[in-house]
């Protein structure tokens, strides 16, 4: 991580409670895609590490024997625990723990998943170990969004106005981005694929999974979206939460059109790297 930051346990504090509404999903079946390329069939163990509330987690789960989770972050494990239960979703285990404490005694597993939450850890320390975690043949998987501008043609609706929310959020906050109680004026840093291919591992191959889908947002689901990101999450504002969430949805109100927004759904990007055995290398 950049010199000076150091994590701590409030980067995504308060966040849980916003981060389902807030974020747009992955495409549908993403899961599906990931199991074809991997053979997947049921069997082996899961890990998911920075799991947040389950949003991998569950999609991936019955796709393994057994799965586990593990986040620092305690309201993001209750969360994944409740939409767990309303899933009927068996077989998960929650850990709280950070990636830089593994092994944790967790064992092996087949595939290791990342959504979106690599760059959050001390990116070669977690890839070594999570190397001699997975067995021979065993992927580690990098899943996020599709970065890169979405068209806005044809939509139902306006986009909210995002460049506006963040000038907002740094007229409260100042300028240089917030992260738990340090500051990331840069963002935090890139490089995974030279970091794993540093570690041993073989690869990487990409997939995309296309959306497609459209989806109507209220001012409370976009709301949600700016107190679910690390840089906004409520206890940053201290006693001027309130007065903050009144200008957001203020601004809000204003652009939307009778109170909605519409997005398109960005395609899914998966990311694999295989432990090197005689059937994988040299896969690309």
């Amino acid at each position: 991580m950049p010199e000076g930051w150091v994590w701590d346990d409030s980067l995504f504090e308060g966040a849980a409670v916003h981060y389902e509404r807030g974020r747009l999903p992955y495409a549908e079946g993403f899961g599906a895609v990931l199991a074809e390329a991997l053979g997947l069939d049921g069997s082996g163990r899961l890990l998911d590490v920075g799991c947040g509330p389950g949003t991998v987690t569950l999609p991936l789960a019955g796709w393994f024997a057994e799965t586990v989770g593990i986040d620092p972050d305690p309201g993001m494990l209750a969360r994944a625990r409740q939409r767990a239960a309303v899933a009927g979703v068996g077989d998960v285990r929650w850990v709280r723990a950070r990636a830089e404490d593994l092994p944790a005694g967790l064992g092996l597993f087949r595939v290791a998943v990342f959504g979106q939450s690599f760059h959050w850890m001390e990116q070669a320390r977690v890839a070594a170990t999570v190397r001699r975690m997975l067995l021979p043949g065993g992927a580690f998987v990098h899943i996020s969004d599709a970065k890169e501008p979405l068209s806005t043609a044809g939509l139902p609706g306006p986009v909210p106005p995002y460049a506006a929310v963040a000038e907002l959020v740094r007229g409260y906050l100042g300028p240089v981005r917030r992260a738990g109680r340090g500051f990331l004026p840069h963002g935090t840093p890139g490089g995974e694929d030279a970091v794993l291919a540093a570690a041993g591992f073989v690869g990487p191959q990409r997939l995309r999974v296309p959306s497609g889908a459209v989806v109507r947002r209220s001012v409370d689901d976009v709301v949600a979206w700016v107190h679910s990101r690390s840089d906004a999450v409520p206890p940053l504002f201290g006693a001027r939460l309130a007065e903050f969430d009144d200008d957001l949805r203020g601004l809000l109100a204003a652009a939307a059109r009778d109170g909605w927004f519409a997005e398109r759904v960005p395609d899914t990007e998966l990311v694999l790297w295989w432990v090197p055995d005689a059937g994988i290398v040299g896969r690309e």
